[in-house]
């Protein structure tokens, strides 16, 4: 019998409601950097990179960019070492399960609250480690929870988009903090706060947890978390392990002499075509976004000519739509989902009818790219508030679109290695944010208008993906109506 007793749906919604809240409030606070640079500065960090320089006409003024350029890259090696280091926390969560994958969550997270909650601006360069393994603990976190969406079969894209969607909007804990700080509350006391909440997910991981996995499809007698009697553990992962194995995609790898009937390995998924427009979809329009959050606070500076309230209020609304994230999420997982239920077409599976609604989604997602991009490129202040609504709905739609194709298109044996194998290439891609600082900051004058622009057209070649897994969809209808002729 479980803990809970035996209303096994009273643990579940338990699960649920209590991962909702762990990335909401934890898990992407990385993302609210804006927020946490606006303190940092009024700490005095990176002060001494600021210079007196004389303009033309003979005025003052103090130039703060080097300030500037030592925060964008710790935000670049930061979001850098949050999808990199994704690989390696999918290979945990693949070979170890859970349990381990979470204490290693926990560990990091907690150091990285530590460093932050006693650093100061003499040691500025902890920001380096502590921003980066923010990132690592926050991103292990989302991943022990995707699995939960398993627990609720059909609503299964909704949920792990969702928890996506909360992870985005977690960034918004760094506005709290800042508003905090502007009420009288140091950082110190706001971290180490953080730290103490590293209690509540070790008590999540024993009570709320399965060991190692939660299985999909879900068997009927399916128990997680601490158990009184006979544990049904290893059966169900040997279940789970057989079905995930079973249900692999049959789709053409790039190694042709591969028969398709075959099961797909990590090998073949890594090698297929879906793996590699998926990796570019997400890098394009990743990278896009990685440039526009780690450069708000010098574009604000920019538009705003330097005017402390304004950046202040802009940094504010920034933030405050983050939480709109959790919003909009779930509007990407009811397309995904939205065939669930109705009658598939003869000889068509599961997975192909999946493939096929994840179309619109992947659509969608490069479309609002466009739009948040053309509006961030534009050098008009008010604009900005359009920007970020737009920012914030793509970037939910992005993360949370990931997840949910890599759970459908590929066996879901593979889903933490291939989520992390995509997030880590993409990682590589992002690291082009920080010579694109250095290119407005230098030979463009703080002007970034140029490199919006190549952006947006780089955005771009996020509509391949969608078009190939139509293509591909409608050459398997096609062959289905061909073979049901005969």
């Amino acid at each position: 019998m479980v803990l809970f007793g035996k209303n096994l749906s009273v643990q579940r919604c338990l699960t649920f409601v209590t991962g909702l809240v762990e990335c909401l409030c934890f898990a992407g606070a990385v993302f609210g950097w804006a927020s946490l640079v606006f303190v940092l500065k009024s700490e005095n960090y990176f002060s001494s990179l600021c210079v007196n320089t004389t303009e033309s006409n003979g005025t003052q003024v103090l130039d703060c960019s080097h300030q500037d350029e030592q925060f964008s890259l710790v935000f670049t090696t930061a979001s850098f070492m949050n999808n990199f280091m994704t690989l390696l926390s999918g290979f945990l969560f693949d070979h170890f399960g859970t349990m381990v994958t979470r204490f290693c969550a926990v560990s990091f997270y907690t150091t990285a609250t530590l460093m932050l909650a006693f650093g100061n601006p003499a040691l500025s360069n902890l920001l380096f480690p502590a921003l980066s393994f923010l990132a690592v603990g926050g991103i292990m976190f989302l991943i022990t929870n995707m699995q939960v969406g398993n627990l609720f079969g059909s609503r299964r894209s909704t949920i792990i988009t969702l928890y996506n969607g909360a992870f985005d909007s977690s960034s918004a804990l760094l506005l709290v903090i800042k508003l905090l700080y502007e009420s009288g509350i140091s950082l110190r006391a706001s971290f180490l706060f953080l730290s103490a909440c590293g209690v509540i997910h070790l008590l999540r991981t024993f009570f709320l947890l399965p060991k190692k996995f939660i299985p999909y499809p879900l068997p009927d007698d399916y128990t997680y978390g601490i158990t009184c009697g006979k544990s049904q553990t290893r059966n169900i992962e040997n279940i789970a392990e057989k079905s995930s194995t079973e249900d692999g995609l049959e789709e053409t790898p790039l190694n042709r002499s591969v028969p398709q009937t075959q099961v797909k390995s990590f090998r073949q998924c890594f090698l297929s075509w879906f793996f590699l427009w998926h990796m570019v979809w997400l890098s394009v329009m990743q990278l896009r976004h990685y440039f526009f959050i780690g450069t708000l606070n010098p574009m604000l500076q920019h538009l705003t000519k330097g005017d402390p309230s304004l950046v202040s209020r802009y940094t504010n609304a920034f933030a405050i739509t983050q939480l709109c994230g959790v919003l909009c999420a779930p509007w990407n997982g009811l397309i995904m989902d939205r065939h669930k239920g109705k009658p598939r077409a003869a000889g068509e599976s599961e997975r192909e009818a999946d493939l096929r609604a994840s179309v619109l989604s992947l659509f969608l997602t490069a479309l609002q790219c466009v739009f948040f991009s053309v509006c961030a490129t534009t050098a008009y202040l008010p604009l900005q508030y359009l920007t970020f609504i737009l920012q914030v709905i793509n970037r939910s739609f992005l993360y949370g679109g990931n997840a949910a194709f890599i759970s459908v298109a590929f066996p879901s044996c593979h889903f933490g290695k291939l989520y992390g194998m995509v997030l880590a290439l993409s990682a590589v891609f992002a690291l082009l944010q920080y010579p694109c600082f250095a290119l407005v900051k230098g030979a463009l004058n703080g002007d970034p208008l140029y490199v919006n622009i190549a952006l947006t057209l780089v955005s771009l070649l996020a509509f391949i993906h969608p078009l190939y897994v139509y293509l591909h969809c409608r050459k398997l209808s096609s062959q289905r109506g061909a073979s049901g002729s005969y």
